[in-house]
């Protein structure tokens, strides 16, 4: 299987990149981000672009993928909804619509979140675009295309956040970390398990579109 990742540098990205790594049946992993990777896997190339937006000088390169993971995400802390709609809504649908054309056969997996609002006329901004992001994506002429609503990511092997409050939050839960699994397991996740969820629901589909935590969680394959 031949994929493309974006957001290859953000939390849920690396894992997401780890899992591919590791996978036997990913023979081609193309990473298009704002900044350089720096990997040095045999399989792993990449596209870097300041504006993901503008790829038209690159279309032939992201030609013949059977699968595109989609993990760029913006925070709506302090941002206004026209610029969380731009880094959110514009970003993912301008990508999407150019992977739709040029690989129609392709099965898009996009990392949404938890309380997405699909109705798009819910009180929360961000629930609100996301919902109407994920309802875009799916009319598109994509093999499939599946959402992902995770709750929350623990990091594992090494992977953290960019951003310097969430590594300190990551760390302390870090130590809780099962007891929250055991307590609530409708509710979190790792990066690994995210990670293969995903190259999972890509090789073989899933009986839903959207993807809660649940439905998440049941299509972690058994361990390697």
């Amino acid at each position: 299987m031949r994929v493309i990742l974006f957001g290859a540098t953000g939390m849920v990205g690396q894992g997401v990149l780890r899992e591919c790594l590791l996978d036997p049946s990913i023979s081609n992993i193309l990473v298009v981000g704002r900044s350089p990777l720096g990997s040095t896997a045999e399989k792993v190339r990449e596209i870097v672009r300041k504006d993901l937006t503008a790829l038209a000088d690159v279309e032939s390169e992201l030609r013949g993928y059977d699968a595109c993971f989609f993990c760029v995400g913006a925070t709506s802390a302090g941002v206004t909804e026209a610029d969380y709609r731009r880094l959110t809504y514009d970003l993912t649908l301008a990508v999407a619509q150019t992977l739709a054309r040029l690989n129609p056969e392709m099965t898009f997996v996009y990392v949404s979140g938890m309380g997405a609002d699909s109705s798009e006329r819910g009180r929360v901004m961000w629930a609100r675009v996301r919902g109407e992001t994920e309802n875009a994506l799916l009319r598109l002429p994509f093999k499939a295309v599946y959402i992902f609503r995770p709750g929350f990511i623990q990091p594992l092997h090494g992977i953290q956040s960019r951003t310097a409050l969430y590594r300190f939050f990551y760390a302390i839960i870090a130590s809780v970390y099962p007891v929250l699994r055991r307590l609530a397991p409708k509710y979190v996740t790792t990066t690994e398990d995210l990670g293969r969820a995903m190259i999972q629901v890509a090789k073989s589909g899933a009986p839903k579109r959207v993807l809660e935590m649940a439905d998440i969680t049941a299509r972690v394959p058994a361990m390697r």
